[in-house]
């Protein structure tokens, strides 16, 4: 059964340095939606960091996905994983959850 994981992003490096590798992470950020383990994903508002909100089997198999991301790759930013239990959606959530 897979687990909904909220991936919370936070830069260490300035913006110049995020926006000169932003490209390699939406290509790592694509092939996560084409895997379908990425459910959302976005800046965070002030842009400080982004969020994910992922789907997997194992708190492992994310780490492991993570861990090729450019942004982790070049210690561009840390990443907080916190596993989320739903015990309530909106009927368009339903398949998600």
């Amino acid at each position: 059964m897979s687990i909904i994981y909220v991936v919370v992003l936070s830069y260490i490096k300035p913006l110049e340095e995020v926006d000169s590798h932003i490209s390699e992470h939406v290509e790592w950020l694509k092939q996560g939606y084409s895997d379908g383990v990425f459910l959302a994903s976005g800046r965070r508002i002030p842009r400080n960091g982004g969020v994910i909100l992922a789907k997997s089997d194992s708190i492992e198999s994310l780490k492991a996905r993570l861990s090729q991301d450019p942004f982790q790759k070049l210690k561009i930013a840390n990443a907080d994983i916190i596993p989320f239990d739903s015990s309530m959606s909106a009927p368009l959530l339903e398949n998600i959850f």
